[in-house]
């Protein structure tokens, strides 16, 4: 088993408390947080929850993602080494994209910036 595949196995909902603590120890908000995992999954507040409370694995999230953003082309630059708009395995772009962009909601990017609005 790669590492990739162990990241796919991964529970969403074990990651999503990381996502929200980065964003918070930054002052921004689980809000904000919600308003980026919206804006690439197409997901809502009761498909999000869902995932949470059915303790859903990445590749699952992404896989049943009501509609990933057609914008997540605009998301480039380089998170864990890696050269977002470079990564070929499709799956494992998104986990980044996703990343990525938290990554700029703790780094005080603007929402309509981070959102490629």
């Amino acid at each position: 088993m790669n590492s990739n595949t162990r990241i796919y196995k991964m529970s969403f909902a074990g990651v999503y408390p990381h996502y929200i603590a980065k964003a918070e120890k930054k002052g921004r908000t689980k809000e904000e947080v919600h308003a980026i995992i919206y804006w690439l999954t197409g997901y809502d507040e009761q498909a999000l929850q869902k995932v949470l409370d059915d303790k859903t694995d990445f590749e699952t999230f992404f896989a049943q993602a009501p509609q990933i953003n057609p914008n997540v082309s605009k998301i480039t630059g380089v998170i864990c080494g890696y050269r977002v708009e470079d990564i070929e395995d499709k799956l494992m772009q998104q986990i980044r994209y996703l990343d990525k962009l938290i990554d700029e909601l703790a780094k005080g990017k603007k929402m309509e910036k981070i959102l490629r609005e």
